[in-house]
């Protein structure tokens, strides 16, 4: 029996070799000491999981915002702007602190509609056909009635006229950039996060404006005025000449789908971003671009691997992004250089 288990002790506690490049040891924050915002997300260095990997990726931001000459793409999904996270991406506009913002339709039009009235919290378990009998939207647990709907058709419909009326004078067919931008110029709130893009002359790219309610209005809007267009060609132009102009470029990408590829295909054109930074839940098992880590990036030539530590200047972290991009902004743009 004494050498069955000396048998077993060989087998599970063999003699280990002491890492030699692996100094850090594990720790978490010491609450003993003085709390504060700081001192907590310092300790996430030493704590491990996503914990560290949210550490590297504010470490990581912080050296592109030292970079001279950085072209800093920030993208995010639509849902993102329905949450309290909204006011951050204002925060960031307001300061100039990106170069150029990638989102989706929710992600322009939610941000006017909270300008005309706010979205109230809920529940996530509330019930849907309860919901859909008050005229409720429900996203998460964030309530949008019908009635923000409505206030927006109300103040967008004058505006689409406006644009109408000037393309017929002119000729000229804005482009979804310039059209973001003239909706931030008229909604003249600086709560708005393209009020602010208007303002300091940031570039929006919506690669799917009209996968949401301002699609919607110009779908009625066209059966009206059949003429009405939109310049997407253009577009792609100037949003794919950004990145093949930047000296060098740094991406920001919290969730994924549309937005995180656009920025992705735009700066393959120029061989790799230098920098990325995700933030997002998706998995990679099932093939899908929302799921997939930096590396797999690389691969297609839309980070480059070429560069010195490579691999630490792309990071993911897998989380959720109300709670760890105010987080990242905190110890990164709400800082001095």
């Amino acid at each position: 029996m004494a050498k069955k288990l000396d048998n077993i002790r060989k087998h599970t506690m063999h003699d280990s070799i002491e890492p030699s490049e692996f100094k850090t040891e594990v720790h978490g924050f010491d609450f003993d000491s003085k709390v504060d915002l700081d001192s907590l997300v310092d300790s996430f260095s030493s704590t491990g999981f996503q914990a560290t990997e949210l550490s590297k990726a504010i470490d990581l931001i912080n050296q592109m915002r030292v970079e001279k000459d950085l072209t800093l793409f920030f993208g995010y999904t639509s849902n993102m702007v329905s949450s309290g996270l909204r006011d951050v991406f204002s925060f960031l506009a307001k300061h100039n602190q990106v170069s150029v913002i990638v989102t989706t339709a929710g992600g322009i039009e939610e941000d006017f509609i909270k300008c005309l009235d706010p979205f109230l919290l809920g529940r996530f378990d509330l019930p849907g056909k309860v919901l859909r009998e008050q005229g409720i939207n429900r996203t998460g647990n964030v309530l949008v009635p019908n009635a923000r709907y409505i206030k927006f058709e109300a103040w967008l419909n004058p505006i689409l006229e406006e644009l109408y009326a000037e393309q017929k004078n002119t000729g000229k067919i804005l482009t979804p950039m310039e059209f973001i931008w003239r909706l931030g110029e008229k909604i003249n709130n600086p709560k708005s996060i393209y009020y602010w893009c208007w303002k300091n002359k940031i570039p929006v790219y919506c690669p799917a404006l009209l996968d949401g309610s301002i699609g919607d209005m110009i779908f009625f809007f066209s059966y009206k005025h059949h003429d009405f267009k939109l310049d997407i060609v253009s577009d792609i132009r100037k949003f794919n000449d950004i990145a093949l102009d930047a000296k060098k470029t740094g991406l920001i990408i919290l969730g994924s789908g549309v937005i995180k590829h656009s920025i992705l295909n735009a700066n393959m054109l120029r061989n790799g971003a230098d920098y990325a930074v995700y933030v997002n839940t998706a998995q990679e098992f099932d093939g899908s671009d929302a799921g997939a880590r930096p590396d797999e990036a690389v691969s297609w030539g839309k980070i480059q691997p070429n560069v010195e530590n490579a691999e630490s200047r792309m990071i993911k972290v897998f989380g959720d992004a109300t709670i760890l991009f105010p987080l990242i902004v905190s110890q990164t743009f709400a800082k001095k250089k």
